[in-house]
């Protein structure tokens, strides 16, 4: 795993928030009847928890976990509405927009230097 390590800490952050957006958008999905479904979810979990644990080896906790969160927030919004249907509100739209608002502001004010 030390070559997990060596990559850009936000980069290794971003693509586990990305693997929490397919965890917490599959799992409505998982159960006895579609094994190779359940299987991907606890995989994109795992990787979601793997890249976030690299990511705080560099980055401070708390903010490498907002990010993290912020991410899997907004994208699995995003699948919701794109995928299932789900309501494209004015008043979700600003929430989302807030909680990217709040992930680019942890980014640019976290004091890391990566």
């Amino acid at each position: 795993m030390s070559w997990l390590l060596s990559l850009n800490p936000w980069l290794v952050l971003v693509v586990a928030g990305l693997f929490e957006v397919g965890w917490a958008s599959g799992v409505k999905y998982v159960g006895l009847q579609r094994p190779l479904i359940s299987l991907g979810v606890a995989l994109a979990l795992a990787a979601s928890m793997i890249g976030l644990w690299a990511a705080t080896q560099k980055l401070p906790v708390g903010t490498a976990y907002a990010v993290w969160t912020g991410i899997g927030a907004v994208g699995a919004a995003a699948v919701g509405v794109a995928v299932y249907g789900e309501p494209a509100t004015a008043v979700r739209a600003v929430c989302i927009l807030l909680i990217v608002a709040g992930i680019v502001g942890l980014k640019l004010f976290s004091g890391a230097a990566a």
